[in-house]
C-alpha cells in the first residue's frame, strides 16, 4: 500500500529509524549502568560460594603446589583465583542481564511507543507538508475534500431527520 506514496514511505522509515535510534541509545545507557553496577559491587553470595568451594577456585598449578586448600582465601596465592572467580561470576551475570536490558529497552519499548513517536513526529507537520507526503494529484485531493464535506452534510441531515422522526 505504501508503494503508492513514496514520500510517505520515506518519512515513515525516517521517523521509525529516529525512534529506534533513541531506543538504542537508552539501551546502551542501561547496559553501561549494569556493567558499572556489577563491576563495583561484590555480592555476599559470591563470598559464600568462594568459602564453600575453595578447592574449585584454585588454579590447576595452585592445586599441584598445595595439596590442601588454604584456610584464608586472601592469601597471595589465592587472590588471583578469587579475582578470576569474581570476574567469571560478573561475566555470567552480565551474559544473562544484557540481553534482557536490550529486549526491554529496544524491543518492548518499540512495540509500546513506536507508533506514538511516529504520530507525534509526523502529526506535528503542517497540512501542506502532510499532503505533499502523499504525492497526491491536486484534483484528486480537491475531489476528496468535496466528498468529505458532502459526507458531513449527509450525516448532519440524517441526524436532523432522526431527531424529527423520534420526537
Amino acid at each position: 500500500e505504501l508503494k503508492r506514496f513514496p514520500s510517505l514511505q520515506t518519512d515513515i522509515a525516517t521517523a521509525a529509524n529516529e525512534s529506534l535510534e533513541k531506543f538504542r541509545d537508552e539501551s546502551r545507557k542501561t547496559v553501561l549502568r549494569l556493567v558499572e553496577m556489577e563491576s563495583s559491587y561484590l555480592t555476599a553470595d559470591f563470598f559464600r560460594k568462594l568459602n564453600a568451594e575453595p578447592e574449585k577456585n584454585l588454579n590447576p598449578s595452585d592445586k599441584k603446589k598445595n595439596a590442601e586448600p588454604a584456610k584464608n582465601p586472601n592469601q597471595s596465592g589465592h587472590t588471583g583465583s578469587n579475582v578470576n572467580a569474581y570476574i567469571a561470576m560478573v561475566c555470567d551475570t552480565l551474559r544473562n542481564t544484557i540481553p534482557k536490558a536490550v529486549v526491554y529497552c529496544q524491543v518492548k519499548e518499540a512495540k509500546r511507543s513506536l507508533l506514538t513517536n511516529f504520530y507525534a513526529q509526523v502529526g506535528s507537520r503542517e497540512k501542506e507538508r502532510l499532503s505533499a507526503m502523499l504525492d497526491e494529484d491536486p484534483q484528486l485531493m480537491e475531489r476528496r475534500i468535496q466528498i468529505a464535506k458532502r459526507l458531513e452534510l449527509y450525516i448532519s441531515a440524517r441526524d436532523d431527520i432522526d431527531a424529527v422522526c423520534w420526537k
